[in-house]
């Protein structure tokens, strides 16, 4: 079991910065793939960023140049960095966990922080 928080959420003037953060209750190391996925109003989530093992990254097209993941294995925690936000940044920011078990993996989300970009 992986318990998820996000916090850092919270209201931006377009072009501005917000820090997310997603705390872990398990040791990072562990954890197959972290990342950071959006959803608004009647939209599926989507990827916005995240690492596989290996330190491999991956970006939405859409972020990329703008944000950036990165994590601190000492204290179990991952972060996005958002910079140069735009209104269709607005969403719902969700973190997510992919533990390897057997020949599966299991999926945990966090609740979610508010992102809100707006004059």
């Amino acid at each position: 079991q992986v318990h998820l928080v996000e916090s850092g959420g919270g209201l931006v003037q377009p072009g501005g910065s917000l820090r997310l953060s997603c705390a872990t209750s398990r040791s990072i190391v562990t954890i197959y793939a972290m990342g950071w996925y959006r959803q608004t109003p009647g939209k599926q989530r989507e990827l916005v960023a995240e690492f596989t093992s290996g330190s491999i990254t991956n970006y939405a097209d859409s972020v990329k140049g703008r944000f950036a993941i990165s994590r601190d294995n000492a204290k179990n925690t991952v972060y996005l960095q958002m910079s140069s936000l735009k209104p269709e940044d607005t969403a719902v920011y969700y973190c997510r966990a992919q533990v390897v078990r057997g020949k599966g993996v299991d999926d945990y989300w966090g609740p979610g922080t508010q992102v809100t970009v707006s004059s």
